[in-house]
């Protein structure tokens, strides 16, 4: 099988021989495009009424470096839509033939959201040799463990040889600290060959401040009537809107086409600014349902910070950031940011999310200075919110780094980690989550001397506004994005996961995804909402029953909090799971001991 995306711009290896450059550049009354190896050449492209220019040149070929200059300046600028870059951002562009790689996963067609179990991995920090292929390494353990799906942090090229990914300026082309775009097609085939589904995050709300040359020949790719708080917005709603949203429309397609991928997580949508209807997520979720969606399993998720249900009444699923905020002050006590939206009752809120998909549907925000935040989203499936206890967002952005095990006692990760990993909703797990990892999670780049000052400073002065951040000289010791140190101190052990506490975290999750395989998932397609209420008979004591696809009711009773409770009522069905703390005969005379979790499944006939 052979897989292969046409898009408008870019380089296209002909059939017939050669290989078609476009590049739109309406500001540039002159193109050239510059071929590099032994025998260098420069021809000027040929114009046309829409700001395209465009070329075939018969003696360029898979494998041949290029790059373009505009006008009469002497800079060379790579092609934006490269599919590959190997010396970084600023260096030549490399033509690929995606048809010579040749496809092993022919019969694959996904699997539904019902079966998602995500796994968050930034390449870079995964493995030792931070590479496709390190990834490709650890498949079996991750399909042993129970993951069914791989999410992917950004590869989009950036500049430096290390990134989380949200600073990529070549949208089409994997980074080659990496690997090739074949290395990465390997991981995706490998993955399929497992019964592993692979998504990518990708940014469409912004390109990163270093590498992007797009307002030298194309001004129009931005729209300076919105402001973003990485300057003026990329243009998807002004004059010459309609290429730019091609160029993100094609790129999400290609990456679902060409690189066979499972599914897109859309970062950051609510700092998209887009006034037309139907705005470009719309575009792109009608795009891929009308194109690879038509023939397999096809997901589509969102971060927004909006919690705007519309976007997910037609299958797109939402990172529920409220259920992670919820589960954190449960876990740690803390209230500063936006955690204070949730300090006043966390179990409350985390109710609420297990229950209805969103926290807030519509209520005032106090930490956003009162403004109505949310939508309904009661009538939503659990499919349509993937809930975590950790991501890159809510451990990167503290200061050191911390993950949940740093801040919170093993009971209280365990109880979380039974609530999350067998409710209805689709669980995410962060990499390294599942054994307790002790390395940080750190926010990590490597810009040119220029900006890595700026971004330095820029980082410590993000967080003065904390109490425990007002005393200069503590700020200084948060550590330096641009530090080796700081990201190596990231790369997980993989040799710590026969010690403890890894060893039995691992086992626990193992088991819990294990009962979720056999037990819950099979028995969620066709649940067309969450659950009919919450119970709240105590404080920190949640009860909530699930009407699931196959007619049975699922049973959560948990106590989340650092007391025991009394008087509870004995749990429903037959017991499925308890934490190791849960005496069996005292849940039945109605104790539950602190941070205890109960399911039960009461079967459809009963």
């Amino acid at each position: 099988m052979k897989r292969l995306h046409k898009m408008p711009f870019g380089a296209e290896v002909l059939e017939s021989g050669g290989v078609r450059f476009r590049l739109w550049a309406p500001d540039a009354a002159e193109v050239f495009v510059r071929l590099e190896g032994d025998a260098t050449q420069e021809l000027r492209m040929q114009p046309d009424s829409n700001g395209w220019h465009g070329l075939i040149v018969p003696d360029a070929r898979c494998g041949s470096r290029y790059r373009y200059r505009v006008g009469s300046g002497e800079l060379l600028l790579p092609d934006p839509a490269s599919r590959f870059n190997p010396d970084d951002v600023h260096g030549a562009s490399e033509v690929i033939a995606p048809g010579d790689f040749a496809w092993s996963d022919d019969a694959w067609r996904g699997r539904p959201m019902e079966e998602a179990v995500f796994y968050e991995v930034h390449l870079g920090t995964f493995s030792p040799t931070g590479d496709f292929a390190g990834l490709e390494a650890r498949l079996d353990y991750l399909a042993e463990l129970g993951i069914t799906a791989l999410e992917i942090m950004p590869v989009a090229d950036f500049p430096g040889r290390r990134n989380w990914g949200y600073d990529g300026v070549l949208p089409y082309a994997p980074d080659a600290a990496y690997g090739r775009p074949e290395d990465f097609k390997r991981l995706v085939a490998a993955a399929h060959a497992r019964g592993l589904m692979v998504l990518l995050d990708v940014v469409y709300n912004h390109f990163g401040p270093e590498g992007n040359y797009l307002q030298l020949y194309a001004r129009d790719f931005f729209n300076p009537r919105h402001t973003t708080p990485w300057g003026a917005a990329i243009n998807f709603d002004g004059p010459g809107s309609r290429t730019v949203r091609d160029f993100f429309v094609h790129n999400a397609l290609y990456w679902l086409e060409e690189y066979h991928l499972d599914g897109l997580r859309l970062d950051a949508v609510h700092a998209i600014r887009d006034d037309s209807s139907p705005d470009i997520v719309e575009e792109i979720a009608a795009a891929i349902s009308a194109g690879p969606g038509k023939d397999r399993h096809v997901h589509l998720i969102l971060e927004n910070d909006r919690n705007q249900s519309h976007y997910l009444a037609h299958g797109a699923a939402q990172w529920n950031d409220d259920m992670h905020h919820a589960f954190h002050v449960i876990a740690t006590g803390e209230s500063d940011g936006y955690y204070a939206d949730y300090a006043a009752d966390p179990v409350g809120h985390l109710g609420r999310c297990l229950a209805e998909g969103f926290a807030f549907q519509g209520e005032a925000s106090a930490y956003r200075n009162g403004k109505a935040r949310g939508e309904p989203s009661a009538h939503l499936p659990p499919t349509a919110f993937v809930d975590f206890l950790q991501t890159h967002d809510q451990i990167g952005n503290r200061a050191f780094g911390e993950r949940l095990c740093h801040l919170a006692a093993r009971e209280v990760l365990e109880a979380e980690a039974a609530v999350l990993l067998l409710a209805p909703q689709p669980p995410l797990l962060f990499m390294g989550e599942e054994f307790a990892a002790a390395q940080p999670f750190m926010f990590f780049c490597d810009f040119g001397p220029e900006l890595a000052q700026a971004v330095t400073d820029g980082r410590r002065r993000e967080f003065a506004r904390f109490a425990r951040f007002a005393d200069p000289a503590v700020r200084e010791r948060i550590p330096d994005p641009n530090a080796d140190t700081t990201f190596a101190a990231c790369v997980l052990d993989w040799t710590s996961l026969g010690r403890e506490p890894h060893a039995s975290m691992l086992a626990l999750y193992r088991q819990l995804l294990e009962l979720r395989r056999r037990v819950i998932a099979p028995r969620l397609a066709g649940m067309t909402r969450g659950a009919s209420g919450v119970e709240r008979p105590a404080p920190r004591v949640l009860r909530i029953v699930w009407h699931l696809g196959d007619d049975s009711r699922l049973h959560l009773q948990a106590n989340l909090g650092p007391a025991p409770v009394d008087g509870m009522a004995a749990p429903v069905g037959s017991l499925l799971y308890t934490t190791v703390n849960l005496d069996r005969d005292a849940l039945a005379a109605g104790r539950l001991p602190p941070w205890s979790v109960a399911w039960s499944l009461q079967e459809h006939s009963a």
